[in-house]
């Protein structure tokens, strides 16, 4: 392990000292984060602020208080900072409605394959195919969910249920549209559009909303200044004045996706009608019919081409609105879509409705489309691997650079069991006396690829059962294998009974698995890919359900295809119901948050670069929040700051500091611990904060320490060495517990403490005040001391760790 170094006191100061805390997902009340239970908030709304202590409101108009002064601190004098807290959660978490944007989940994993790519040079050529095609993924993953609503609406209820007299029993709500003026299949189709209709004007809406309430925070001017480039000449990402304000493309994405929700509407009405009109002789002039599939083509060759056209410009604030794109294309497709209306509710007598509504085998088109997105996502994914600048990734990139793709996949693969899952279920609703789509059901059902798909998620959950099943046996032999090294890094304590090591080394046995995430992603990306491909190619093959289509198969298989289907429909269905609920729970309970709240938090860290509906960026109201308070608040006062950020805090604090000008940055000191800048961006995000940008980040900050344990399952080291190979910014693995047995200073057993209480540990205090000398230091231009240096004794069990190297399976015991 490393410590730091004390250097020669520097002189003593008595400008104000800050430490400014950021808390970790899940959130926590400023009382906690301040141990007090008088706070007051000094900037900042109910949504996100930053808090004190009520004795501490106005701490820089008051001489220095002799009490608070750091007891033994290496300068005479020198206080203790002043602690205030900056509160997030309310941005992730503020009330229960917020449960609902679990339901938006695949517009937000497919907006984080953007962020995804490998970390080639910015002008490489394949990065804006690169980008296109994610872009183009998340357009197919609207269209998913539109087609998903008209399937519904339009042809289970309208097309299918009004015209079966033993479905519309009993149901006196479709008795307006199953007799009189509306029972012509058209105008119900026309009605029914009202639903994906105002589906898309609702998102459109909550973008739009969310980005004014979370996204439009601007960032504060800073002059020019020199910054460290990464390998390659490049400015980290992160460190851009127009990272984290982007409103451009937000409102060009924005406009060509409603449009694409209201032109897929017109397409389901269009290919209704005209799968009628096709028959000669009828009502309608063929030229009605052919405006309207020229309009409709037009519209969506338009669409395309916004959402292709440009991509994110991150050089400066992207503050423009791009007028023709962002209200044109809207009105437009909501024109389109009133001209294919009244098209469809045109008088045609003797038109009726059976089996499914024409144009539902467009699933399989869409479905094999985004196979092969993916699919190029992929290569043009690998031809980036192959063009990073050497040691950009060090071996630690996630799937080898396929990150991306396998996420896009997985998003698309996420929205068909949403919509299959949606369907299934209404048409069960609607049939409650019988099986849709089975001799004697009174409707036909949802298409047959939706009951292929619902087969296959019994045979994925198998997949990820046994991948489990393994990595739970893993644990147990990483458990034992570690236990006899445990006792070894407690010297001088009393020894206690095996179990105390067992109960340690399962610790770290278990937080290890979190490495394991790259090999599950990859199982389940595999699974998903040919179980997807297998029931498409069976679903095309036999027009028929599996259960009907293995009637021919020998032996049980009949009866065991049939049950497969079932228990896959039942699952898809369950999925919905089910991440509401999660969703609800885990915005009541702060356990349930905490237990969810890591993957919520990360897929919501990203600006919406490839989709406006995705759950709105968090991080475009708190990164400029923290930036604004660092720079006005050293300007005003001329003081050091020390940010302290804890688990997505830390990620939350380092992206501030990217974003300072380097006056500011030179008064501010970074203090990072249970922080997965490495272990979990670094190795998913390498672009943004692969070895390359967080060695740039180092020397940008002159001081920057970083504390880890090997138990915790988040926070890890950031792996930044010095020159002589040394640790520069880590310290760790800090010892966890404690204590290993009962002392008469500790009589009773110290707890494992893992991804928290950081702060309980005395490298915390050790570390925060190195800092703040540290700064003193640089500002006077005294001997700076060394940030970190060896020392200590390795930890027997697993020496490469202790000097805060990289994760080895050989690593053993936590000790400090």
């Amino acid at each position: 392990m490393s410590e730091n170094r004390p250097g020669p006191p520097a002189a003593e100061h008595r400008e104000p000292a800050l430490e400014l805390l950021v808390h970790g997902v899940g959130g926590t009340t400023p009382q906690e984060m301040l141990g007090d239970p008088r706070t007051v908030r000094v900037t900042g709304d109910g949504t996100a602020g930053i808090h004190r202590r009520t004795d501490d409101a106005d701490a820089e108009g008051r001489p220095q208080d002799p009490e608070g002064e750091r007891p033994g601190g290496p300068a005479a004098g020198r206080a203790r900072p002043i602690p205030e807290a900056y509160c997030w959660s309310n941005l992730t978490s503020g009330n229960s409605a917020r449960a609902l944007w679990l339901l938006l989940l695949p517009f937000m994993v497919a907006n984080l394959a953007h962020w995804m790519r490998p970390a080639a040079p910015a002008r490489h050529p394949a990065q804006r195919i690169y980008d296109v095609l994610v872009r183009l993924v998340a357009l197919s993953l609207t269209v998913l969910l539109t087609a998903a609503a008209c399937e519904v609406a339009l042809d289970l209820v309208a097309w299918q249920c009004a015209a079966s007299a033993r479905c519309t029993g009993g149901k006196s709500w479709l008795d307006p549209i199953a007799g009189g003026w509306w029972s012509q299949p058209g105008r119900r189709l026309v009605l029914a559009a009202l639903l994906p209709a105002g589906l898309t004007a609702l998102l459109w809406w909550l973008s739009h909303r969310t980005w004014s309430a979370y996204e439009s925070a601007s960032p504060p001017p800073r002059p020019p200044g020199p910054a460290h480039p990464q390998p390659g000449g490049e400015r980290p990402a992160l460190s851009l004045p127009g990272f984290w304000y982007g409103r451009r493309l937000v409102s060009r994405l924005r406009a060509a996706h409603t449009a694409a929700g209201l032109l897929t509407v017109a397409t389901a009405l269009l290919a209704a009608a005209l799968d009628h009109d096709r028959r000669p002789g009828g009502p309608v002039p063929a030229a009605w019919g052919w405006a309207a599939a020229a309009a409709v083509t037009a519209g969506w060759a338009a669409t395309v081409l916004v959402v292709a056209r440009k991509g994110r410009t991150e050089s400066e604030p992207d503050e423009g609105i791009d007028r023709l794109a962002s209200t044109v294309l809207p009105g437009a497709a909501l024109g389109v879509l009133v001209l294919v209306a009244g098209y469809a509710a045109w008088p045609r007598p003797g038109w009726s409705s059976s089996a499914q509504l024409p144009g539902t085998g467009a699933f399989a088109w869409l479905t094999l489309l985004q196979g092969a997105l993916a699919a190029a996502l992929a290569v043009t994914a690998y031809v980036l691997h192959r063009a990073a600048p050497p040691g950009s990734c060090a071996g630690r990139c996630a799937m080898g650079g396929l990150g991306g793709a396998a996420v896009a996949l997985l998003a698309c693969a996420l929205g068909g069991v949403l919509t299959g899952g949606a369907a299934q279920r209404v048409a069960d609703w609607l049939d409650k006396d019988g099986t849709p789509g089975v001799a004697g059901g009174a409707i036909a059902g949802p298409p047959v690829l939706l009951s292929w798909q619902a087969a296959v998620i019994p045979l994925l959950l198998l997949v990820v059962l046994a991948f489990a099943l393994g990595a739970a046996v893993h644990a147990a032999r990483e458990r034992r294998r570690l236990t006899p090294g445990i006792v070894d890094a407690y010297e001088g304590e009393p020894r206690e009974l095996a179990s105390r090591s067992r109960q340690i080394a399962r610790a770290v046995a278990w937080a290890r698995l979190t490495d394991a995430a790259p090999a599950l992603i990859a199982s389940v990306t595999a699974a998903t890919l040919l179980l997807g491909g297998g029931a498409l190619a069976g679903a095309a093959r036999t027009g028929l359900p599996p259960g009907p289509a293995a009637r021919t198969w020998p032996g049980p298989l009949p009866a065991v295809a049939d049950a497969v289907q079932a228990l896959g429909s039942w699952l898809m269905g369950a999925l919905v119901v089910l991440l509401v609920t999660v969703g609800r729970r885990a915005y009541r309970d702060a356990a349930a948050r905490r237990t969810i709240g890591i993957l919520w938090d990360v897929g919501t860290f990203w600006p919406r670069a490839a989709h406006p509906f995705a759950p709105p960026c968090y991080a475009e109201r708190a990164v400029p929040d923290l930036t604004w308070r660092m720079c006005t608040w050293t300007a005003r006062t001329g003081g050091r700051l020390v940010i302290s950020g804890h688990s997505q805090g830390s990620v939350l604090a380092a992206a501030a500091v990217w974003q300072l000008d380097p006056v500011t940055r030179g008064r501010v000191a970074l203090l990072t611990y249970g922080s997965p800048l490495e272990r979990l961006y670094g190795r998913w995000f390498p672009s943004c904060f692969g070895p390359g940008p967080l060695r740039a980040l180092s020397e940008e900050v002159d001081c920057w320490r970083n504390l880890w344990r090997l138990t915790d399952p988040i926070g890890g080291p950031v792996l930044v060495g010095g020159e002589d190979g040394e640790p520069e910014v880590d310290r760790g693995p800090l010892r966890d517990p404690l204590q290993y047995g009962r002392t008469p200073e500790h009589p009773l057993p110290e707890p494992v403490l893992g991804h928290g209480d950081y702060q309980a540990d005395p490298a915390f205090d050790a570390e925060r005040a190195a800092l703040l000398d540290r700064l003193a230091a640089v500002r006077d231009g005294a001997a700076v001391p060394s940030q970190g240096a060896p020392a200590g004794k390795p930890v027997p069990a697993g020496g490469p760790e202790a000097d805060g190297g990289p994760h080895r399976e050989e690593s053993g015991a936590p000790a400090g």
